[in-house]
């Protein structure tokens, strides 16, 4: 006598998600939104500037620089300020407009479209690609994967290079990474941003945004009943007709889904939207498109599947201005204006003193007190510059030796200066010397920097 034994799992077993290609509006602007970013991301590292990659990120020196903006370490506060801007802005567009990030221009999305559009163009269509699945290695079907696949890597390729730009000037990466000259760590990360792309965009694909984003888990957070969401109206679509004789018969008792199953076919992640907004929807719109090119072919009316709100669908007013958006947007004006203002007063140039410990002062001829300083200028432009040193603060305080240098560009120039003071104007025996630090090309940009002379 035999029993059988069932298995029991917690886990379901991934079934790969095929989306069928549609054509709309919302997929029109989601293709024009893949071009124009892929365009920024991949193209943006050869523009020059000063002789200059434009944007480039010079980790070994520590320096970042962003067109005509060069942030050093001492600078690092407007790094702050610009993740804090990028941050804000996410979550105020996320509390307007729901998940239009993930919807056209996440990373991850706009990479798994190109792969996608590769695997269609070679495998064809949903139904085509299932038939294909279900055939042997060799064959068509080998040769099709395998065209897949290098394409695929190609497109990693690009990706891993285009990201390794921004931290190594491009144009002497491509021919050297080719040519196999480029140093180790340009070849591993390539590889290592290469493969993630690949592995994201072709292979995890649906179950990042699933079970790995963690922007999926929190920005529900950012929610509430006046945030733009892509919804199903029950009102209009239920209950469902099959397009059987009873249902033609009597129309005027039915909806106008005719649960064609098409919002879910061409769905990246494989929900029913019909179910109510899901954590795995991405706000993409294709179920948008799917739904109003087949209310287009029954000659119903559009909207059945929508970008709406929560308090629309139910007949209530929607309202852009509400506490949270007006909160989202307070923060973003007010770290736009510091930043401005950080712009602004951001100077070229860094000068520390330090006053020489060993001798704190010294009587010298004339009737005169001497106090030794050691002068670091850091010049923080793209181009060698002169300056100009002085001291105030004390009647009579004058510079004994030179008080010029030629710094060159990024670099920092130290030197020794014997500041003497006569003795009959030093009224304690602690006071404030003033040392101004004047670039000869531009004297507005003039640095002052306070320390100690002492009398005895």
């Amino acid at each position: 006598m035999s029993t059988a034994t069932t298995e029991e799992t917690l886990y379901e077993r991934h079934v790969k998600i095929r989306p069928r290609p549609v054509k709309g509006r919302f997929a029109s602007l989601r293709k024009t939104a893949l071009l124009v970013l892929l365009g920024i991301f991949h193209i943006l590292p050869f523009f020059q500037w000063n002789g200059r990659q434009a944007i480039f990120f010079d980790m070994p020196h520590r320096r970042f620089y962003i067109f005509g903006l060069n942030i050093w370490p001492q600078d690092f506060i407007l790094l702050t300020f610009i993740l804090l801007g990028l941050a804000l802005l996410l979550f105020f567009a996320t509390a307007l407009l729901g998940r239009v990030w993930c919807g056209y221009a996440c990373p991850h999305t706009v990479y798994t479209e190109v792969f996608l559009w590769i695997e269609q163009k070679i495998e064809g269509n949903r139904s085509e690609q299932l038939k294909l699945a279900r055939e042997p290695w060799r064959g068509r079907k080998g040769r099709k994967r395998i065209l897949k696949y290098s394409l695929w890597a190609g497109v990693a390729l690009a990706a891993g290079i285009g990201f390794v730009g921004y931290f190594t000037p491009i144009r002497q990466l491509i021919p050297d990474f080719f040519t196999l000259r480029a140093n180790p760590q340009a070849y591993l990360w390539v590889a290592l941003y290469g493969g993630f792309c690949y592995l994201q965009a072709g292979i995890v694909r649906e179950q990042f945004c699933k079970y790995l984003c963690p922007y999926a888990r929190f920005q529900g957070a950012m929610f509430d009943r006046d945030t733009l969401i892509i919804a199903y109206d029950a009102k209009r679509g239920e209950p469902r007709r099959r397009l059987k004789k009873q249902d033609r018969e009597h129309p005027e008792t039915l909806g106008f889904c005719v649960d064609c199953t098409m919002c879910v076919q061409v769905c990246p992640t494989g929900i029913d939207i019909r179910d109510g907004l899901q954590l795995e929807c991405i706000a993409c719109a294709a179920c948008i498109d799917a739904c109003d090119n087949m209310m287009d072919q029954l000659k119903a009316p559009r909207g059945l599947i929508r970008y709406t709100s929560t308090n629309r669908l139910a007949g209530l007013k929607t309202r852009l201005l509400r506490p949270k958006t007006l909160a989202y947007g307070a923060v973003l004006c007010v770290a736009a204006l510091l930043f401005a203002l950080s712009i602004t007063g951001k100077s070229d140039l860094d000068v520390n003193i330090l006053r020489d410990r060993n001798v704190l002062a010294r009587k010298i001829s004339g009737g005169r007190i001497q106090n030794i300083y050691t002068v670091k200028i850091l010049n923080k432009t793209e181009h060698p510059r002169r300056y100009t040193l002085s001291v105030a603060g004390i009647a009579g305080a004058e510079i004994d030796g030179k008080t010029h240098l030629s710094v060159d560009t990024g670099a920092v120039s130290e030197t020794v200066l014997r500041v003497n003071v006569p003795r009959r104007n030093l009224t304690s025996t602690n006071m404030n010397l003033e040392f101004i630090v004047t670039p000869d090309d531009n004297p507005a940009a003039a640095h002052r920097e306070t320390s100690k002379f002492l009398s005895k």
